[in-house]
């Protein structure tokens, strides 16, 4: 008997019950899921990938993730040797915690130091919003292939100015998008783009409102945080410790609130779905409760909608409102719903009957940092490339420019300007604050 056989019928039969019943996939796309993983070919291993990690963060931020990530998916052939952060209570436990991990890093507190490194052949960058586009053109001038948390910008103008930069280096992109790599996102994508519940008529992104709260207290900066750095291009303000670190994300001068935390999330999913990566709607309105105006308040409209009309008459609402997901619904009302959690459909039978040989199938990825890693041996392009990224975040920034103007606007995917509105054009950009600017 040959056990080793035995031992491997079992665990595919295992991974086929985790597919099927904790993934909530069909029993079919299932075995497609495993078929793929069983049929990849090994890429060659070669040296170890040579890594750093700026905006390393708390030992639960996205930064500190992301580096895990990489070690697990690359499976001895990873090596992290920096991380960076300005607040050094961040880059002294991150030491701490990569030694324990077995990498032996060096601390940094300034990013440029890290890329002049020329050991150095990868980073990933899990910064604030406002800092992403300056670190990622600094890491790519630098020969670096880059992995970015999404969202990918802070403005549509940063996201032109880093896709020139991609294309002119020719380096290896992944925004942290992780979705693409889920398969249940992957099959309700399919599924739609084949047809399955008609013409699209609607899709819903549930992304949840915004918190409230403050005034919060001025307070003087911790002594391990480099307040002024944090800031970086952004206006100078005075230490509000709900500002930084994770509640950078409810303050529009370092982020976009739940339309580009949630929203570069499901927003890519929905732009996935309709086969829009390399285009996006064509109008755009929005409202939403104003939000507090006093000083050192969260300041990103707590309820709110967007809606986004598409050349072919597809309609995108993202909302605060309902089950956090991803809802297409057909013209004649048949619909599939998709989240983290679960893959639902209005008729089973959507999801239960296999697709055919001749269907429109996607990029197929089933770990978003194996990706990258891989892609950074094969230098093939990843599943959501600077581009990809970029043309997301746009539904996410035209949101809340609409939410924010008041206006309804009219939008060009091609030349990726407001039509007729200067004033409008006004919100593809920010000025940075010196020395900082966004060079291409």
């Amino acid at each position: 008997m040959d056990r080793g056989n035995l031992s491997r019928r079992g665990f595919l039969r295992r991974a086929l019950a985790a597919l099927t019943v904790g993934a909530g996939l069909p029993a079919w796309y299932a075995r497609e899921v495993l078929a793929f993983e069983e049929d990849k070919k090994p890429v060659a291993s070669g040296d170890k990938i040579i890594m750093g990690a700026i905006g390393i963060g708390s030992p639960q931020s996205r930064g500190r993730a992301i580096a895990h990530d990489a070690l697990r998916a690359g499976k001895g052939n990873v090596r992290y040797v920096a991380v960076c952060d300005v607040d050094e209570r961040h880059v002294k436990n991150a030491v701490e915690d990569m030694k324990k991990n077995g990498q032996d890093v060096k601390g940094y507190r300034d990013f440029r130091e890290l890329l002049d490194r020329k050991d150095i052949q990868a980073v990933t960058i899990a910064t604030p919003d406002h800092w992403h586009v300056l670190v990622a053109i600094e890491a790519l001038k630098k020969g670096k292939d880059v992995y970015c948390e999404k969202p990918l910008t802070l403005t549509i103008d940063e996201g032109k100015a880093l896709r020139k930069v991609v294309r002119q280096t020719g380096r290896v992109f992944q925004v942290g998008s992780q979705q693409r790599s889920d398969p249940r996102f992957r099959l309700a994508c399919e599924l739609v783009r084949n047809g399955r519940i008609g013409k699209i008529k609607t899709v819903e992104t549930r992304i949840g409102a915004n918190p409230q709260g403050g005034p919060f207290p001025v307070e003087k900066p911790p002594k391990e945080l480099d307040w002024d750095f944090w800031l970086g291009p952004t206006p100078k303000v005075d230490y509000v410790a709900r500002r930084c670190h994770y509640e950078f994300r409810w303050w529009y001068e370092y982020s976009g609130g739940k339309m580009t935390d949630w929203g570069a999330h499901h927003n890519d999913i929905a732009q996935w779905g309709l086969g829009m990566d390399d285009s996006g709607p064509v109008a755009v309105w929005g409202m939403g409760a104003p939000p507090d105006k006093r000083p050192n308040c969260y300041n990103c409209h707590p309820i709110f909608q967007a809606r986004f009309t598409y050349a072919n008459g597809a309609e995108l609402v993202c909302t605060d409102r309902g089950e956090n997901g991803v809802r297409f619904e057909g013209e004649k009302g048949q619909w599939i719903f998709v989240s983290r959690g679960r893959i639902a459909a209005s008729d089973r039978k959507l999801l239960e009957e296999p697709l055919p040989r001749d269907a429109v199938r996607l990029y197929v990825s089933n770990n978003h940092m194996g990706n990258f890693l891989e892609c950074v041996r094969t230098r093939k392009p990843t599943i959501c490339t600077a581009e990809v990224g970029h043309r997301s975040v746009t539904v996410c920034h035209l949101g809340n420019i609409a939410i924010r103007s008041g206006k309804k606007l009219k939008w060009d995917p091609q030349a990726e300007r407001f039509v007729g509105d200067d004033e409008a054009n006004r919100w593809l950009s920010r000025e940075m604050r010196a020395p900082w600017k966004l060079e291409a």
